[in-house]
């Protein structure tokens, strides 16, 4: 095996933010540290170029994405959709089958992990995706449909894991401009 086919690769990543909207997420178990990494994993994607991809869950009814994470999504699409699958939404369609060929790893963070996260994980296998679920930038509004959405998920083959595994495994190395791009982001 080569070394590209164990390490994760920038190119071959894209960042998919589902859901994280005010009235949600003010009933988050633990949100300070989801969104914590959710910005985490928003520096990590515009540092190392990286496509990313956000979308609301019934914007009417549930409303916009939280202030800080939306501060940083300047210019990224955000569709709207009511499917729980976000790749079942026919915008979200488009803007994934405009990545680039490399891409066929989506890193999921946001909410609700036995929801949104578990069906867009399901629908990223169907379309032959790789779904990487950040483990510390998703959750629920229960800890117990967090923990059996979690369980789920790696039985049905998803990757999860902290965001620091994946950042650091995209970084590979000290030193490096990257590596001191993130360095405030991770301290």
């Amino acid at each position: 095996m080569t070394e590209k086919n164990l390490f994760l690769q920038p190119e071959q990543c894209c960042l998919y933010i589902v859901d994280p909207q005010q009235r949600l997420m003010a009933h988050i178990h633990e949100v300070e540290e989801v969104k914590r990494n959710i910005l985490l994993m928003i520096h990590c994607a515009r540092t190392m170029e990286m496509p990313i991809i956000a979308n609301t869950q019934y914007r009417k009814g549930i409303g916009p994405i939280v202030p800080e994470i939306m501060e940083l999504l300047e210019g990224v699409p955000c569709p709207d959709k009511v499917e729980f699958n976000g790749l079942a939404d026919g915008d979200v369609k488009e803007l994934v089958a405009g990545l680039p060929p490399a891409v066929d790893t989506l890193l999921l963070v946001g909410v609700e992990t036995h929801i949104c996260i578990y069906q867009t994980a399901m629908g990223a296998l169907q379309a032959g995706f790789r779904p990487w679920v950040v483990a510390d930038a998703v959750s629920s509004r229960r800890r117990l449909h967090d923990r059996l959405g979690r369980q789920r998920l790696r039985e049905i083959g998803a990757v999860v894991v902290p965001a620091e595994l994946i950042v650091y495994e995209l970084l590979r190395r000290a030193g490096t401009p990257r590596f001191k791009a993130m360095l405030p982001h991770l301290k």
